[in-house]
Formats: structure tokens, C-alpha cells, sequence
């Protein structure tokens, strides 16, 4: 099992866990699962009554023998996501086994190498600027990336970013991206999340607005290309610069998933994410769920790039290399790849060297039973306080340190170290900042280890 000593929680669906896929489930495990599914939505969906509603469906089907011809815990899993979002209609309202088949429409295989999300950073011809953005991971990955991105594109003349892989993630990333593109003067209201209290029927309002960033990107256009896969915290900020009219939208509608949410534990392996707020644009007073962010250029997936592309070249300044490339480019489109200038920012390849100091020291730490709220980013110490103790006695119980070996990169650019110990071992995904500062770290217990 996977042990979070940070689990990130946005408008993405995370899971922090492991199973074996294809695992057998017994019927009392689907009870639990059951059970505890409905208890979570009760108490905590964003919709109380909703909650209640749709965990009593699950708990009927469970009663008159729905679930029993099901043999393992994904195709479980895929059953209760099925059953929960018919009664919600909620994108997010996902039952998940972590280690099982992607659900149906999902992509296979893993997810492309990028710096915190940034998958490509380039120069088009005719200076267009283009980034291709995975996702919106905690602040403290995001923002070292986010600012040498647009530092990189802050010399083109008009931006493509490319959002149609993009399946969210943290809602203050969103939020730091957008600031790029808005007066620093007059801070901006972008998004309102409105969260239930758990157990409780009453709400909070969490406002989103531009922050300070170091450089930005005004009086030039943005172009955003957009598909089905963009998701979750990819529609909000696709939707707070269309609505706020800073970005021209080419592609196709979004998914439709504006409720924010975590993760809980449901029994045999499972994970349930919970849409424990509701997303509500100041300035329209809705959101896209269930419908998605419309494009103001729809066009087929095939075409998307291009005219993406037609789009910022015919929205800069003119100029005769401009036409050039436009010209070139209504005789064949492609993809990114045949008008790729310069690579203006690569993924990382290797480890960091602030990883490895920076684990020793946190299982040091954990091992004297301390923690040093020093070495960490806010965001971070925010999500893991709660699972620090939780995190001491595993380690504990591990017995003496024996060694600490890279593993690779992460898709997100987190480095994976595998840690032998007296009595077993782990594996870390880790994350430190340029400040220095632990933004990301969790583990999983390994089979074997050290002797």
C-alpha cells in the first residue's frame, strides 16, 4: 500500500494508493466497500441529499445481488463509478482501483515526461510561443516551472497553449498560471470553490485570484487548443480566460468536470473520490459541469492544432514572415512537430540534487520523531500534517537506513528513489524546489527489501 506523506487534492482525480489489478473481491469486502462509500458521500458530497441518494442506490443494488456476479475489484470499481454517477451525473464521482484497467475513454500507457506539467515549451515559426501543459500539480512542483516557461515565451508574439491532454490538478497552480496574463496592478477574481463542511450542511466559499508572479505575458494573444481530455482544473483555466475575453478558445468542448474533491479509502484496495465542492465562475455565476467549456472556434480534432495556430498568427502584429508561415500552413497542417523553431524548455532527464539530501534527512527526522516544517513548502505541510505520525511509525518499524538508490524521473519530473531499510523497504517519489523547500513526497512499501 501507497502511504501519502503528501496527497494533493484539487480539481483532479488523484489516487495515493496501491492494489494488484485484476485482484479477486469477496463479498465482504464489496460489503465494506459499500458501506463505506455510502458513509463518505453522505457526509461529505458537495450535494448532501445527492450523497445520501446515490449511496443508498449502491447499497439497494448491493442488497438485491447486483454486485455478486462480479469477480474482481476493478471491474467492481467500474461498476460502482457507473451505478454513483447515475444518480449524480458527476464526472468526478469516480470509484477507482489504482493498479486496474484505466476506466473506459481514459488514455493507456503512461502519461508523457514533463517539468511539473510543462511537456513542451517552444518557439513556432513566425514567434508564436507554444506550451503543452499535462496538468496543474501542487504550487510547490508548479511554480519553479511555470516561471522559466513564460520567462522562455515572453519574447514571441503570440502564445498557443496547448490544454488537450490536460486533466487538472491543484486549484492554486490555476490560479498562479492565469496570473501571467493580467494586469499586476488589480488583482483579478477568476473562480469561487464552494465546499461543504464535512458532515455538516453548511458551505464555505474559497476565492481564487491573480497572485504576483515575476514576469507577464500582456497585450499579445493567447490562443488555448482544447479537447474532451481537458479536464477538471484544464476547464478552469481554460474557462477563466475565456470568460475574463484573455484567450481565444480553438478545438473542442472540455469534459465537464467542475467539482472539486479528494480521495478516501473505501476498503479492498479502493479509492473513492468525493466532489466535495462546487466550482462557480464570478462573473457568469455557473460552471462547465456537465457541459464542458464550449470552444469559440470549434473544430475537428485534426484540425485543432492548425487552427490554433491560424489563429495566433492572424492575431499578432502582421508581419511578412507571418504570412509566410500561414501560407505554408494552409497547404498542411500537422502537429507542433513540423513548425518547432527552437525547444525552449525539455523535461528533466535526471535527478535532482536536492532530492537525496532532502530524503535522508526527512527519514532522519522521521526516525528521531521530529518533523522540520523548515524544509518544507506551505502547501505541503498543509496536505501531509495530518499523516506525519502515521509516516513516523512506519519508518520506525523499517529498522536502520541501508541505502537509498535513484529509480527515475516521474511523468510530473518527481525523482522515485527506492530505500532499503533493516527490515524491508519503500519507494519515494520526492520533489524538492529551487528554494530547497519538500513540495511532494510519498511512499509505498516494496515487497522484499534489505534482510
Amino acid at each position: 500500500m501507497r502511504k501519502s506523506i503528501a496527497v494533493v487534492v484539487g480539481l483532479a482525480i488523484l489516487a495515493a494508493t496501491q492494489a494488484a489489478a485484476g485482484a479477486p473481491v469477496t463479498e465482504d469486502a464489496k460489503r465494506e466497500v459499500v458501506s463505506k462509500a455510502a458513509t463518505a458521500l453522505a457526509d461529505g458530497y458537495v450535494y448532501p441529499d445527492l450523497g445520501r441518494k446515490a449511496g443508498a442506490a449502491i447499497q439497494k443494488r448491493l442488497d438485491d445481488g447486483g454486485y455478486a456476479g462480479i469477480a474482481d475489484t476493478g471491474a467492481f470499481a467500474l461498476r460502482l463509478t457507473e451505478d454513483l454517477q447515475a444518480v449524480t451525473h458527476d464526472k468526478h464521482m469516480r470509484v477507482m482501483d489504482p493498479q486496474g484497467q484505466p476506466p473506459p475513454g481514459m488514455p493507456v500507457g503512461p502519461p508523457p515526461r514533463s517539468r511539473a506539467g510543462f511537456i513542451r515549451v517552444a518557439r513556432l515559426q513566425g514567434n508564436v510561443g507554444y506550451i503543452e501543459l499535462g496538468g496543474f500539480p501542487t504550487p510547490g512542483m508548479f511554480k519553479d516551472a511555470a516561471d522559466a516557461a513564460m520567462l522562455a515565451v515572453a519574447g514571441t508574439d503570440a502564445l498557443i497553449i496547448d490544454m488537450r491532454g490536460n486533466g487538472g490538478g491543484s486549484p492554486d497552480a490555476v490560479s498562479y498560471l492565469c496570473s501571467f496574463f493580467f494586469d499586476p496592478a488589480k488583482p483579478t477574481h477568476l473562480n469561487d470553490l464552494i465546499w461543504r463542511e464535512r458532515g455538516t450542511e453548511t458551505f464555505r466559499t474559497e476565492t481564487f485570484s491573480t497572485v504576483a508572479v515575476p514576469t507577464h505575458y500582456l497585450g499579445k494573444p493567447v490562443v488555448l487548443i482544447t479537447g474532451p481530455r481537458t479536464f477538471s482544473g484544464g476547464e478552469e483555466f481554460t474557462n477563466d480566460l475565456k470568460v475574463q475575453k484573455r484567450a481565444v478558445v480553438v478545438g473542442e468542448s472540455t469534459g465537464g468536470g467542475a467539482n472539486p474533491g479528494g480521495t478516501q479509502p473505501v476498503g479492498a484496495g479502493l479509492f473513492l473520490f468525493v466532489p466535495g465542492g462546487r466550482a462557480v465562475n464570478p462573473i457568469t455565476k455557473t460552471s462547465w459541469e456537465g457541459v464542458g467549456v464550449s470552444p469559440d472556434v470549434p473544430t475537428s480534432p485534426q484540425a485543432a492544432f492548425a487552427a490554433g495556430y491560424k489563429a495566433a498568427l492572424e492575431a499578432a502584429k502582421p508581419s511578412p514572415v507571418r504570412e509566410a508561415v500561414k501560407a505554408k500552413l494552409a497547404a498542411g497542417g500537422a502537429e507542433p512537430n513540423a513548425w518547432v523553431e527552437a525547444s525552449l524548455q525539455a523535461p528533466p532527464s535526471g535527478p535532482s540534487p536536492r532530492s537525496e539530501p532532502a530524503l535522508r534527512a526527512i527519514i532522519a527526522d522521521a526516525v528521531a520523531g521530529k518533523v522540520n516544517y523548515a524544509t518544507m513548502t506551505p502547501d505541503f505541510i498543509k496536505s501531509a500534517q495530518p499523516q506525519f505520525e502515521t509516516a513516523h511509525i512506519d519508518i520506525i518499524a523499517l529498522g536502520a537506513l541501508k541505502a537509498v538508490m535513484f529509480e527515475h524521473v516521474d511523468p510530473f519530473g518527481a525523482d522515485v528513489f527506492r530505500t532499503e531499510f533493516e527490515h524491508g523497504a519503500l519507494e519515494w517519489t520526492f520533489f524538492v524546489n529551487a528554494e530547497g523547500k519538500v513540495a511532494v513526497a510519498f511512499y509505498r512499501k516494496l515487497p522484499g527489501g534489505a534482510a
